[in-house]
């Protein structure tokens, strides 16, 4: 893998190799012996003797048996066609060092969890109790029935002045709540990144280590962060600007449809790109990529499955929907029956939402943020790899920087043609 961007260990410096053609070049064919016989031997070994090769890696499968023939030296079938099969995978660590199925993926996040519960979840808790905390001051200050933002809506007299001043305040307390919680689960997604890297080589790593390994990339990450949004709602915004004009000029009907058909066109687009760059953020933080060479990495890597890596991420997102969903309701319920307030009052218009509501399901946030956060940072970083296992042979490299035996120089395979 001298021709691909190195895997970048954590703590390690920034890879300066180029990147990989499309098409990586297959090693030579080793040159035949000169005395190898052009038949097979009449002296065959018995059946059911194979045996995978030192070290477990992910070596070629054995060529098929020849058929039952003259020199075969033995009865038909007599080796079993599942000895042939290939040797098992290194798993040095929370997945096999190999191409990963789905349920492999996701076993490999749930499975980080169990082997590095302390710092995972010292790290998810962490940064669900911030964010858990602003959404709780926001809700109790600007949403509540008595905040200003609420009276001036319902006061028919109010001036445009004090509407203008209880919206900026809204406004702005939304904006630091929004800006907060977008700094905790950047630290968390680099950290949680970190973590992962280490639980692949089944090595440990503490909070210490994986605060000191993603510090130098967060300022990068943030603006990525901050970079793929905006061109999302670039591109839909363009999508929806001539029927918008249409209508400014007077044609109403025709607007309207112009501007649905350009903004569903536009969001195609937006989606597609999205799974395009879904893995620049773990290329940012393990390849010490800049903003811009991490997008343009990720399009590299998705390219060819990317209804594959659209699959995966729907079907965590669904996961994690679903378990967030099954933590918050008993304590959404509880928040009722004690606050008095009771879901009729929190589905309400009208909701007056007091603080023991707000704090009682901020716990069940808090719960649900600190098991879900892992598992969707987790899902990505392993796509990551599993497409470089398939793309550029990273397994390889994994193996040797996990020590394991029987992974020598030499010993580059193409992956490119692999399963997607």
């Amino acid at each position: 893998m001298n021709d691909t961007p190195g895997w970048a260990s954590p703590g390690s410096s920034d890879s300066n190799e180029p990147e990989r053609g499309d098409t990586p070049q297959a090693p030579p064919p080793p040159p035949a012996p000169q005395d190898a016989a052009p038949n097979w031997s009449k002296q065959q070994p018995p059946p059911n003797q194979w045996s995978a090769p030192a070290g477990g890696g992910w070596g070629s499968p054995p060529p098929p048996p020849p058929q039952p023939g003259p020199g075969w030296g033995g009865a038909p079938g007599g080796w079993q066609s599942a000895a042939w099969g290939r040797p098992p995978a290194a798993k040095p660590g929370v997945i096999p060092l190999r191409p990963l199925g789905v349920g492999e993926i996701l076993d490999g996040a749930v499975s980080t969890m169990r082997a590095h519960w302390r710092v995972v979840l010292g790290i998810s808790l962490a940064v669900a109790l911030v964010t858990q905390a602003v959404l709780v001051v926001l809700q109790g200050l600007f949403l509540n029935e008595n905040s200003d933002f609420n009276q001036v809506q319902k006061d028919p007299n109010a001036t445009s002045g004090e509407i203008l001043r209880s919206a900026g305040g809204a406004l702005a307390g939304s904006g630091i709540a929004a800006l907060i919680s977008l700094l905790a689960m950047i630290f968390a997604t680099a950290m949680l990144t970190m973590v992962i890297s280490r639980a692949v080589l089944g090595r440990p790593v503490t909070t210490g280590e994986a605060w000191r390994d993603s510090r130098p990339q967060l300022l990068r990450l943030l603006g990525l962060t901050l970079l793929l949004p905006l061109i999302a709602l670039l591109i839909i915004a363009a999508g929806t600007v001539p029927g918008i004009v249409i209508i400014a000029l007077g044609g109403t009907g025709g607007g309207i449809a112009l501007a649905v058909i350009g903004g569903l066109a536009a969001s195609v687009v937006a989606i597609w790109l999205w799974v395009r760059w879904s893995l620049a953020s773990p290329t940012l933080m393990l390849e010490k990529q800049g903003v811009i060479t991490s997008m343009k990495r990720s399009m590299k890597l998705v390219r060819g499955a990317w209804w594959r890596i659209l699959g995966v991420q729907l079907l965590a997102w669904v996961l994690v929907t679903i378990v967030s969903g099954i933590i918050q309701t008993p304590f959404t319920l509880i928040a009722g029956a004690v606050s008095g307030d009771g879901m009729t009052s929190f589905m309400s218009q009208d909701a007056n939402l007091g603080w023991t509501f707000l704090i009682v399901t901020a716990i069940g946030g808090v719960i649900g943020t600190a098991i879900t956060l892992p598992i969707s940072a987790g899902v990505t970083a392993l796509l990551y790899m599993d497409q470089r296992i398939r793309r550029e042979a990273l397994d390889i490299e994994l193996a040797r920087a996990a020590g394991l035996p029987g992974y020598g120089d030499t010993r580059t395979p193409d992956r490119t043609t692999s399963e997607s």
